[in-house]
């Protein structure tokens, strides 16, 4: 849990927990009152409810460290008021997650006597629990919540002062700086309590990327993708994504390092543009930033390492109306239908594809690429179910917009019956955009031997 220094001010939190109420009364409004509302909406709502909660947490925490806690009642590894104390083999009391992680780190010695432990049992205290209790009661202080999960939650004194170490090298010699990126690259890998203590102090992603220089990121590319690779490690704890998107130079060192770097730096940069664009708020600074250029040209190289990572974040982020505009814009679908007439990637691509045709000019643009004939293909070929869909649903908006290319349709149907057989065994979206397409060629046929 995060000491004093680190807290917010009462006032502070105060007005966040309002702005933070403000918002979740807006989502829960567009949940009640949509019926057919995004999914991300709840997700956003869980995130504003998550920051009320530690916020809630914080302010308790901030009235225990200006109280004074007597001994007893601190654990001897956290020095903070024990949530759920145990009793330990020795006869001495510890907070339940902090011995728990000792012990899940192999020690099997008491961490306050050096004794070798005769079994790792671990006994409930419940005096010491309820008379921490009272104390807090008394005190009108909110009694610490037992942490359920171990590795996300459990800060000790010592790793805060290993990661204050190792930011304090960013700005130290190169060979400092190298030695402490690859250490924590390593620690945000292998340990999710270390992902989560960045989420404590604001600066701490400053100085993460203080030695990449905007423009000459790759000066050093060992650096680089060690540094790179910590913020898509960092991203993936939800608490770091938006305190990432929001740091003005976060973002375009990772669009920089999508372009420029190891190919792993390029292939992390895209995974962490992915990883942040989870929240609606981070696709909108994302797209707006310049990101989809760049992860186009890196799924158009075709390094099999990177193109699915830049596959992903594309898609996500063009779950925004804004950003497809602007993934239209810088040549997306010519690259795409490329990639899918080669074979390549082709679940990914016919889903972004899929996304893409509710915009005109990528519609007129699939009709002038030839894209019919290819989809057409993949209707008829293919066994995935999901494949077949989205091809129909491309199918139906290009029938829509182009009645020219109505004929190569009614050629395929005449030939192999492609859409009566998908209309008959497809999913129910697959059979609904078949069936209307059947009855477009139908109604002009008609029309045509009227006339």
């Amino acid at each position: 849990m995060a000491k004093t220094g680190v807290l917010e001010t009462i006032p502070c939190a105060v007005t966040k927990a309002a702005e933070l109420k403000k918002e979740l009364e807006k989502l829960v409004k567009a949940i009640l009152g949509e019926e057919d509302y995004r999914v991300e909406v709840t997700d956003e709502a869980m995130r504003v409810l998550s920051g009320l909660k530690e916020l809630k947490f914080k302010k308790s925490l901030k009235m225990v460290d200006d109280t004074v806690v007597p001994e007893e009642f601190k654990c001897p590894i956290s020095r903070e008021i024990m949530g759920d104390p145990v009793v330990l083999a020795t006869g001495q009391t510890y907070d339940l997650p902090f011995i728990q992680r000792w012990l899940n780190e192999g020690h099997r010695t008491c961490p306050r006597t050096q004794q070798v432990l005769p079994h790792t049992i671990l006994t409930p205290n419940h005096l010491v629990r309820d008379m921490i209790s009272q104390w807090c009661k008394e005190r009108g202080i909110e009694l610490p919540k037992p942490v359920k999960d171990v590795d996300d939650e459990v800060h000790t004194d010592a790793d805060r002062s290993h990661l204050k170490s190792l930011l304090e090298k960013m700005s130290s010699s190169l060979s400092d700086q190298k030695e402490a990126a690859k250490e924590l690259r390593l620690l945000t890998k292998r340990m999710p309590s270390f992902r989560a203590l960045f989420s404590d102090s604001t600066d701490a992603i400053p100085r993460l990327i203080n030695p990449l220089s905007p423009g000459r990121a790759n000066t050093h590319p060992d650096l680089q993708e060690d540094l790179i690779t910590t913020v898509l490690n960092l991203s993936i704890h939800d608490n770091n994504k938006r305190l990432v998107a929001e740091n003005p130079l976060a973002i375009p060192l990772l669009i920089e390092s999508v372009k420029s770097g190891t190919i792993e730096t390029r292939s992390n940069a895209a995974a962490a543009l992915f990883s942040l664009s989870a929240l609606d708020s981070n696709k909108l600074i994302i797209g707006k930033s310049g990101a989809l250029k760049p992860l186009i040209d890196l799924l158009e190289e075709g390094h099999p390492l990177a193109m699915k990572d830049a596959a992903s974040a594309i898609f996500n982020l063009c779950l925004v109306l804004e950003n497809k505009g602007r993934a239209v814009r810088e040549g997306a679908v010519r690259v795409i239908l490329k990639k899918i007439m080669d074979c390549i990637l082709v679940d990914e691509l016919l889903a972004i594809l899929a996304m893409l045709a509710s915009h005109q000019k990528a519609v007129e643009e699939m009709g002038e690429l030839g894209a019919v004939h290819c989809l057409l293909g993949i209707t008829r070929e293919s066994s995935s179910e999901r494949n077949k869909e989205n091809c129909a649903a491309i199918l139906y908006t290009i029938c829509l917009n182009d009645y020219t290319k109505w004929r190569d349709i009614r050629e395929e149907e005449n030939a192999n019956g492609t859409l009566s057989r998908l209309a008959e065994s497809g999913t129910s979206r697959a059979k609904r955009k078949a069936n209307s397409i059947l009855e477009r060629l139908n109604r002009a046929a008609s029309l045509t031997h009227t006339a």
